[in-house]
């Protein structure tokens, strides 16, 4: 089992001040400054453990969370972000293309296979209604302190998001880790693999000790070198 840094019962701070939030069936990270920023939100149907951690680990106010950051679209990232806001007041931002398919404007990517049975009987318990955004954000954007990097590929509007001040990447879907080696999506629940890796190609003119994915283990040093040798490989390999 993975143990972060500082763990402490059931307070999980993966750097100072980042908070990873357990048993949400993918990950949310909570921002801990003069403001609180959550990063995803998980499954439906979690709102109260998150908001428990808000409330009985940092001792925050369900009010002094402030922006929610949506990675991408799918049910298992956006699954509390209506009751949140509902409850904090907090605004919600995500990339344009996703918003779209949140608001139901758009349909919803369907996936493959054996998956495509799963998220038909899952859907069926775990529905989300269509909701409208706060803001809309895009590659190069700046919100609650963090930089936004369009990475499409998972989704079409799949985002990370940096924090240059504790170097930190937030990347969502768009890869993740296990046994402390990258990894990229599945390729059953993911939009276009080849952008996937289009997208990661850009990465390494980033600095970020952390990566910080909605599955698997967070890396906490040398992330960004981790990284860079997985780009390699993939090339190597002529999957790009």
């Amino acid at each position: 089992m993975y143990y972060p840094p500082s763990s402490r019962g059931s307070i999980i701070e993966v750097v100072r001040g980042v908070h990873l939030i357990e048993g949400i069936n993918a990950h949310c990270y909570l921002i801990d400054g003069p403001e609180l920023i959550l990063i995803d939100t998980g499954m439906p149907r979690k709102t109260k453990k998150i908001l428990h951690y808000i409330t009985n680990t940092l001792k925050r106010n369900p009010t002094d969370l402030k922006f929610i950051l949506l990675t991408h679209c799918d049910i298992d990232h956006i699954g509390n972000a209506q009751e949140l806001r509902r409850i904090s007041g907090a605004k919600i931002a995500t990339h344009p293309f996703d918003a779209d398919i949140i608001a139901g404007k758009k349909p919803r990517q369907t996936p493959q296979g054996v998956m495509r049975i799963l998220f038909k009987i899952l859907g069926v318990f775990l529905q989300v209604r269509p909701f409208l955004v706060d803001e809309i954000i895009d590659n190069g954007d700046t919100i609650a302190g963090l930089t936004v990097l369009h990475l499409p590929g998972h989704t079409q509007g799949s985002i990370g998001l940096y924090d240059q001040k504790r170097k930190v990447l937030f990347i969502g879907d768009t890869l993740g880790c296990k046994n402390g080696i990258v990894q990229s999506p599945p390729k059953s629940v993911t939009w276009d693999m080849k952008q996937v890796y289009r997208s990661i190609e850009t990465l390494p003119s980033l600095h970020f000790d952390v990566m910080l994915s909605g599955h698997g283990e967070p890396i906490t040093s040398n992330a960004s070198t981790k990284v860079k040798q997985f780009i390699t490989k993939i090339q190597e390999n002529n999957i790009i």
